[in-house]
């Protein structure tokens, strides 16, 4: 059975080619309806269109005000194609850079592809009859978006087609850009959220009817976005994944805290600074040590809590491997965590002093940055509520941050930086008010919540910050 199809071409004075570009398609005898969307073309493209309907009775014509942008165009019509219940979208431009004959292949890779790009950049000889400048010009927007953004496809090109069945609209709808830009910030949102992609090698023939509408003031545009995009992503990459389903929120206990104003986003220039950096140190750094403390300590398949889980940005890798869910006191936290992490098994909102899992629940529980915020006896209370939902043999992993930490240093030393250069007194980050002090010290407070200590490390993996504390219970 066929799927609803519909190709999408976006004219701007292209009177010369719309005729022929309807024959061509036409002739391809596809099950597809055709949809033409004008912005107000100067040189009448609009009103041949119109003329062409009669024709061709699958054409659609589409008018526009004025000349709104080529990525404006293609949101246009992604969104009218999911309203009116399309599953497959195929998009390509209208001055014959893109073959009406190429449609096919392109149509039979996303059979098994979400999406499927026309490209370059796969076989040699793409590019015929190209002059040395547009040469340099497609290469170096191909260098910054592999490069700086990591997109493996060929990303500044339109010929797409779209599995509107299964890539989430919500997606698009994150795009932002409505110029040129377009195309390599929707392939890098795709390629972000696991989206499968598959590249068909095309040819762009020199262009030979009408003229390249992109301007030296829109290809500088579009590199500079590059950077954007690349800088918004070591900020806040969560910000580029759809979230799941934000778990079900306990307005009392959501009250009852303060974490909140922590994991909001910083609007002050000191408090999005540290972000940068911390975000950077839990990607690059913690991350990294929590994979290896976690892999050492269960086998793959383990249900997992992580108790205390803020953002999860270092539990993007083991939710592949483990069973995680996620438990927070809050609710912004939540929000973030469900961005960076779609598979987890389970979020909750929740309290680390009163778990809501049944006893034996799970294999592992873990948290990082957790226990310095409270006092000594609060953290003997957890750890024993810890030790209640665990398994027979079941293991705690703490990351601990130490007594001589150069943390402790660095964070006096943001906050001097606000108050000299920043003139802020804002508190970066809640007290931190029981640092472990040794590995004896370590097996004291976990011994009288009745566990046996396993492991202890303390070094340069993370330039001294976190003792990782291993325990099992008895």
């Amino acid at each position: 059975m066929s799927i609803k199809t519909l190709i999408f071409i976006p004219t701007y004075n292209e009177r010369e080619n719309a005729p022929r570009m309807c024959e061509e398609i036409h002739k391809l005898d596809l099950d597809a309806d055709v949809l033409f969307m004008d912005d107000h073309s100067p040189d009448g493209t609009g009103g041949i269109l119109e003329s062409l309907k009669s024709r061709f009775p699958r054409l659609l014509v589409q008018h526009r005000a004025g000349k709104l942008g080529i990525g404006s165009a293609h949101l246009d019509a992604i969104q009218w194609a999911y309203d009116q219940g399309y599953e497959q979208l195929v998009t390509m431009d209208c001055d014959f850079s893109h073959s009406p004959s190429d449609i096919p292949a392109m149509m039979n890779a996303a059979v098994d592809a979400d999406v499927s790009v026309g490209s370059r950049w796969v076989h040699a000889g793409s590019l015929p009859g190209w002059n040395i400048l547009r040469r340099c010009m497609t290469w170096l927007g191909h260098f910054l978006t592999k490069g700086v953004l990591g997109i493996p496809q060929d990303a500044t090109g339109g010929f797409r087609v779209y599995r509107l069945d299964r890539v989430p609209r919500g997606l698009f709808e994150m795009v932002k850009s409505r110029g040129y830009s377009f195309f390599f910030e929707s392939l890098y949102l795709l390629n972000r959220n696991a989206i499968s992609i598959r590249e068909v090698p095309i040819k762009l023939p020199a262009r030979t009817y009408g003229h390249s509408k992109m301007s030296a003031a829109a290809a500088w545009r579009s590199a500079r976005y590059v950077f954007e995009l690349w800088f918004a992503n070591l900020r806040r990459p969560e910000q580029f994944l759809l979230k799941r389903k934000s778990p079900e929120i306990d307005p009392a206990l959501a009250a009852s805290s303060d974490w909140d104003s922590y994991w909001n986003e910083k609007s002050d220039k000191g408090g999005a600074l540290y972000e940068l950096i911390a975000g950077i140190y839990r990607r690059a750094v913690i991350r990294r040590n929590l994979n290896r403390a976690i892999r050492r300590n269960f086998p793959s398949g383990s249900a997992l809590l992580h108790a205390g889980c803020g953002s999860g940005q270092v539990d993007t890798d083991l939710q592949k491997t483990m069973r995680l869910t996620a438990l927070d006191l809050s609710p912004s936290a939540l929000h973030l965590y469900c961005r960076n992490n779609p598979n987890a098994v389970a979020v909750k909102h929740g309290d680390i002093f009163h778990l809501p899992f049944p006893d034996g629940s799970f294999d592992g529980v873990y948290n990082l940055g957790v226990m310095e915020h409270f006092t000594e006896k609060e953290i003997v209370e957890i750890l024993r509520e810890f030790r209640r939902v665990l398994r027979s043999g079941g293991k705690i992993v703490i990351f601990w941050p130490h007594a001589g930490a150069t943390s402790v240093l660095a964070l006096k030393a943001c906050h001097q930086l606000m108050r000299s250069v920043f003139k802020s007194n804002a508190q970066l980050h809640p007290p931190e008010i029981s640092h472990v002090r040794s590995r004896r010290h370590a097996q004291e407070l976990i011994g009288q919540a009745e566990f046996n200590l396993v492991d202890y490390r303390f070094g340069v993996s993370d330039f001294f910050v976190q003792a990782i504390v291993v325990a099992e219970k008895r």
